[in-house]
């Protein structure tokens, strides 16, 4: 087949979930002898402002088509899927495959042209604290475009699969995310760089956005009385106000570290070498970092919304979401148990990969585009 994917932001790239999962899919389509296009936005890395436009053709097989796109908070995602999808309308695509809720506003273009139209929703953008109203309507345009005229919609989580036959009546493919067995790595670089050993410290990693819950987690941190560290690894997308709020909380603190956006061998060593993952999230469609830290073999500690507990079942530890006290005690007592942290670091890898396998996401997912 001939497939045409859009909404990510670019590929190759780490900066959200969204592009992991769009590369993961499309390499894999490729191996199996698909013809596969993305379609990346134009402009400058979100997360890593020192990474240079990235101007290659091709990437593992897929082909890689650059579009137009204004490099503005809230108008690039519009603007690039705009155009993205007349170009797919035009192309030879026997499937075009939208991510992401607001992408989908403009679904209904390749479909005018006899394309068939499949939409994955990542998450419920709408609800997402960084967005504005004229951003979260356009959202929830392309939320209500997919249901009219999408031929198949893919949903990661249970919950966003109850929301659209609760609101629309609108029947779903439940088909999560999948993660890779990573290789354990000894601290190097974080060393260098972070002065950071292995069980030295408390790490989050993700995106640094409101729904995240990270001032959770700096509240609750702050309250404790420990030698660890709290490591925040990630970079800021269209939330620099929100970042710099973290910041002033964590200022009389010096064992709360920021690292910025990572990737690479960085990332493998943080991952590797944390004694808890720490995910407080308000918000999630289907979190690929919680899957990655398990995958690492990571005790992890989430909030307690559906879309983290089906993730950790009985492998990890929860807190009320939102309530700092019970993150706070819930972090303590993970502090003062290494007994407990080592049995479900044990535990959480095996579990996670054999669940979880990207391979059966891209076989199910091919097989939706028949």
């Amino acid at each position: 087949m001939k497939i045409a994917m859009l909404g990510h932001k670019r590929i190759p790239s780490r900066e959200g979930g969204v592009e992991i999962v769009v590369e993961e899919l499309a390499t894999r389509m490729v191996q199996r002898g698909h013809d596969v296009t993305c379609y990346n936005r134009k402009g400058k890395h979100v997360m890593d402002k020192s990474i240079e436009e990235n101007h290659i053709s091709e990437y593992k097989g897929v082909n890689l088509k650059s579009v137009i796109t204004i490099d503005k908070k809230g108008l690039s995602a519009m603007s690039a899927s705009f155009f993205a999808s007349i170009k797919a309308a035009f192309s030879k695509a026997d499937v075009v495959h939208f991510h992401a809720e607001g992408p989908c506003a403009t679904l209904w273009i390749p479909k005018l042209f006899g394309k068939r139209c499949i939409a994955t929703i990542h998450g419920l953008d709408h609800q997402r604290a960084k967005w504005g109203k004229l951003a979260s309507t356009y959202i929830m345009m392309g939320e209500k475009c997919a249901v009219k005229h999408a031929d198949e919609i893919i949903v990661l989580s249970k919950g966003v699969q109850e929301y659209f036959k609760e609101t629309y009546g609108r029947k779903t493919v439940f088909i999560p995310n999948g993660v890779n067995k990573p290789k354990i790595v000894e601290p190097n670089l974080i060393q260098q760089k972070f002065n950071l050993n292995k069980d030295d410290y408390i790490l989050y990693l993700g995106r640094i956005v409101p729904e995240k819950g990270i001032h959770y987690l700096i509240e609750a941190f702050n309250q404790i009385k420990t030698v660890k560290k709290l490591v925040i690894a990630g970079g800021s997308s269209d939330t620099d106000e929100y970042f710099e709020k973290l910041k002033e909380m964590a200022k009389n603190n010096k064992n709360i570290i920021f690292t910025g956006f990572v990737q690479g061998q960085i990332l493998d060593e943080l991952y590797s070498n944390a004694y808890i993952y720490c995910l407080p999230s308000d918000l999630e469609g289907m979190p690929l970092s919680l899957l990655e830290a398990m995958s690492y073999g990571n005790c992890c500690l989430v909030s307690d919304i559906e879309e983290c507990t089906s993730v950790i079942e009985d492998k990890g530890i929860s807190f009320k979401k939102g309530n700092v006290q019970d993150l706070q005690n819930k972090l303590d007592n993970l502090l003062k148990d290494k007994e407990t942290v080592e049995k479900l670091s044990r535990e959480s890898s095996d579990y996670i990969c054999q669940k979880y396998s990207w391979d059966t996401v891209t076989q199910k997912t091919v097989e939706l585009y028949k």
